[in-house]
């Protein structure tokens, strides 16, 4: 199994020059290629293989720099092309790299070029004579296959270290455990599992939270001279301000995912268009929560520790449907946060009663016996939260009515 490990590095100044230059000289090749295949691809004729070699007589920079990291870049270019043709619907034409884009390469462990110093801290990578300064958080056991040197745009340095490793679990396999998780948006995810215990885990977003801050040094940035120092800092300081959302937001993506993973034998989640709502007027909201992010965090991690996960249809209509009768509300809009069953007179939230729909659907996917519990008390628990609310009074006064005084 692959496994990859991301570690803060500390180059020196002889170091730094040498990723800088390589960025440079990855990037210049792709360029070049992109170039030459697509005057190719405009005059309608076979576009041929080029190697980054074709290249070194006519520019001789190309060769004091790792021939690793532009012979990557030379599979990155045929992979970005071989997608595009096989469907152009979902992968675009590849573009030209930018200075201002991300800036990374890639190497690999051919002859034993890289080696980890865990006792000394040291990472040496092709090309380096002297080891990398870095911060090791974990360790590992394994055959390194590649690392990746990435530069951020706050001008910090990280190191990915993709390992071949034995697949095996440290954490303890739990008997028989499955639980349904329906995502949304005022809450991030409502988990029911088989005992009927439920919870609810509210939204963070952390976008939201910072969008004042972000505005304020997005309007500092537009009035600072072009090219000047002041504006490359307050550019730094943006870029910071960006990355620490995405770091809060990841840091809680992965406690989550693994808190569930941990927890449970069997996850059931929905298939989500989250395409189709990005470009909804919830569009905010979605990107902020990233539900596909954290549902790439549960699969990986599934396969990690022998879990399984199951994904629910995406038409399996798990809010409209009654979890105690199996009778479907047809009515049933977006709006309707609170419904009660025509059929049973069950009250459902909404939410709760997805996630236990989604849970029951596991159940019988992976023919395990049907749980003694009833919903309606963890129902009428979110009722009680509402009792104070007059608009949830009239909702429900509404509801009661529309089937006949029940």
């Amino acid at each position: 199994m692959l496994k990859a490990y991301r570690y803060r590095i500390y180059p020196n100044k002889e170091q730094e020059e040498f990723f800088i230059k390589t960025f440079g000289a990855c990037r210049f090749v792709w360029n070049k290629m992109l170039e030459e295949k697509l005057g190719y691809l405009n005059r309608k004729e076979k576009i041929p293989r080029i190697t980054p070699a074709k290249y070194k007589k006519e520019y001789p920079f190309l060769k004091d720099v790792d021939s690793l990291a532009l012979a990557n870049i030379q599979l990155q270019n045929e992979k970005a092309f071989r997608d595009y043709f096989k469907n152009s619907k979902c992968f675009k034409l590849p573009k030209f790299k930018k200075k201002k884009n991300k800036q990374s390469y890639t190497t690999n462990n051919v002859n034993n070029s890289m080696k980890i110093d865990f006792e000394n801290e040291l990472v040496f990578l092709p090309k380096i004579k002297s080891g990398i300064k870095t911060v090791f958080h974990r360790t590992f056991i394994g055959k390194i296959k590649s690392a990746t040197i990435t530069k951020t745009k706050t001008e910090k340095y990280f190191v990915s270290i993709l390992v071949e490793i034995e697949q095996q679990s440290n954490l303890q396999q739990p008997q028989d455990k499955i639980c349904g998780i329906d995502l949304g948006l005022k809450n991030f995810a409502i988990i029911t599992n088989e005992k009927g215990q439920i919870t609810k885990i509210d939204s963070p977003k952390y976008l939201h939270r910072a969008e004042k801050r972000l505005k304020r040094q997005q309007r500092q940035l537009s009035k600072k001279q072009k090219g000047s120092k002041n504006k490359e800092r307050q550019r730094v300081r943006l870029a910071k301000l960006h990355e620490y959302i995405i770091n809060a937001r990841n840091d809680f993506l992965h406690k989550l995912s693994s808190t569930i993973i941990r927890e449970n034998q069997t996850i059931v989640v929905e298939n989500l268009n989250v395409k189709g709502l990005s470009q909804t007027n919830l569009s905010k909201n979605i990107l902020d929560n990233s539900l596909r992010k954290f549902l790439t965090y549960l699969n990986y991690k599934a396969q990690w520790h022998n879990r399984t996960i199951i994904v629910a249809d995406r038409f399996y209509q798990s809010s409209k449907t009654c979890s105690v009768c199996g009778s479907i509300n047809h009515k049933l809009t977006l709006k309707d946060r609170i419904w009660i069953c025509e059929k049973c007179g069950t009250y459902h939230d909404r939410d709760i009663n997805a996630s236990v729909n989604l849970m029951l659907y596991g159940i019988k996917q992976v023919g395990m016996e049907q749980p003694e519990f009833t919903p309606v008390d963890y129902a009428l628990t979110a009722e009680r939260d509402l009792s104070r609310s007059t608009s949830y009074h009239r909702m429900k006064q509404e509801a009661y009515t529309s089937i006949g005084g029940r």
